[in-house]
């Protein structure tokens, strides 16, 4: 199913949604005026690659190179699918946790993302880039708070495709095993480059856990707090 929106209104409007989106289009843009050669060095010099990491992984500069990493991407559909995924669910974490801890979440997912892929291949020498892992824990913090939200997106059956809603739990509970089965599959299949899906699953995992301590710390007031609230403060300015 590819997802095109989430029946899920925000109160606030997602100002670091949008800056997430725009940093990473500004960061492929400038991607876009680098030749081939040029690309690629700046994917091995600014980006993680595990077999140069594990060999010091606590040097400043490969630090940094993690957080560099979940701005760069491979190509227009790798930045397309993210920045669509970020849009649809990430206002909605934003709004529930507001920008801080929000961007816990995200930056922290993308850490855990890059960790879990060194883990699994720690000799690899392809870059690590994009911010999949980041956004995957933004899903994993959707499906912990949002389960039951309607989400409506297309899905192919051949040549035809339709337009259906299904809840959060099923569109990111298969997105989150097909990442985990291919994993699986591709566990000691040498390829020139690829998709890094234990690192959707590392940050998918940790956006999880990191929403449900989240959720316990800061409980969602129940609806008829929230209508008290209002109610509250609407008599308070009636005079």
């Amino acid at each position: 199913m590819l997802p095109l929106k989430d029946i899920n209104p925000t109160r606030r409007f997602p100002i670091v949604t949008y800056g997430l989106i725009a940093a990473n289009v500004l960061v492929f843009l400038w991607e876009l005026t680098l030749s081939d050669f040029d690309l690629q060095r700046v994917f091995l010099n600014l980006s993680v690659v595990p077999a140069l990491f594990t060999q010091n992984p606590l040097a400043l500069d490969n630090i940094l190179d993690i957080f560099r990493s979940m701005f760069f991407h491979g190509g227009i559909a790798h930045i397309g699918g993210n920045m669509l995924y970020l849009w649809l669910f990430g206002d909605n974490i934003e709004d529930r946790f507001g920008i801080f801890f929000y961007l816990v979440i995200y930056f922290a997912s993308g850490v855990a993302a890059a960790f879990a892929q060194i883990i699994i291949d720690p000799f690899s020498q392809i870059p690590l880039v994009g911010a999949s892992g980041a956004i995957a824990g933004v899903l994993g913090a959707y499906l912990v708070l949002f389960p039951g939200i309607r989400v409506r997106g297309l899905i192919f059956l051949g040549y035809f495709a339709r337009i259906t809603e299904l809840p959060a739990w099923i569109v990111l509970g298969f997105w989150f095993v097909i990442q985990l089965l291919n994993g699986f599959l591709s566990l000691g299949v040498q390829t020139g480059g690829g998709v890094a899906f234990f690192a959707h699953v590392g940050g998918f995992v940790v956006g999880a856990v990191m929403a449900w301590v989240l959720m316990l710390i800061f409980p969602q007031p129940s609806r008829q707090d929230r209508y008290e609230a209002l109610y509250e403060r609407a008599q308070r300015y009636r005079y």
